[in-house]
């Protein structure tokens, strides 16, 4: 979270996160100053991050005009051409887009609303070989009555679109009784000089590629990927 309050910090005006979810990432930028516009298609996540008003410090609402939430698409973003000197995609938001062209559209969408000159920055989840499929059974401990509980923990790969699917199933049995509860989350990966590619296509120049959130310069060993742009002036 540091490096992403001081990337934004830098900027004069609102910065845009894409997919901000619950707010894990607006309202610690929020809280430190910066002016934030979160937008993100899930009404439930946005209703979460409204939740944390409460826990706001000064008590301000989610909508102040520190921080603005909006139910939208990252691909058609509903915002005003050149509006925003900085957006911001952490955490492998992008990675969510696991169709080429909904990558495409997004990249093209945030190369309309940001400003030239403006930075964009993205992280992203590294391509590693170590993530081979597998599954892993757990029997969970506690007090759920007379049920028994297991965790079955899966990776599941598809080499040709370049996916990856980590699966959590909870198996609850009571007696005879059986039920189920699964969770999926599937991410894209991309290279480094892929991403490169396609920012540069849409209009960006690529000024940094570092290895971690203390800014050191990225190489194959990196643990995450970062990406900071910048709008080329029209």
């Amino acid at each position: 979270m540091p490096f992403w309050r001081r990337v934004a910090s830098a900027a004069r005006g609102p910065v845009l996160e894409l997919g901000c979810g619950t707010g894990r990432v607006s309202w610690p930028l929020a809280r430190a100053g910066v002016e934030l516009v979160g937008i993100d298609r899930s009404a439930p996540m946005l209703g979460r991050a409204r939740g944390h008003t409460a826990k706001s410090p000064n008590g301000r609402i989610a909508d102040s005009p520190s921080l603005r939430l909006v139910r939208g698409d990252i691909r058609a973003l509903p915002f005003d051409a050149r509006s925003f000197p900085m957006v911001v995609a952490p955490y492998g938001v992008l990675q969510s887009l696991i169709r080429p062209r909904d990558l495409a559209a997004t990249l093209a969408s945030v190369a309309r609303v940001i400003a030239p000159g403006g930075i964009f920055g993205i992280d992203l989840v590294p391509d590693v070989p170590q993530w081979r499929e597998y599954e892993n059974r757990v029997q969970l401990r506690g007090r759920a009555g007379d049920a028994q509980l297991t965790l079955i923990e899966s990776v599941r790969q598809d080499p040709a679109r370049r996916l990856t699917t980590f699966v959590q199933k909870y198996v609850e049995r009571r007696g005879d009784r059986t039920r189920e509860h699964r969770f999926d989350l599937t991410f894209r990966t991309l290279s480094v000089p892929e991403m490169a590619r396609q920012l540069e296509r849409t209009g960006f120049l690529v000024d940094a590629v570092l290895g971690d959130y203390q800014g050191r310069p990225w190489d194959d060993r990196a643990d995450v990927w970062i990406i900071l742009a910048r709008r080329k002036q029209s």
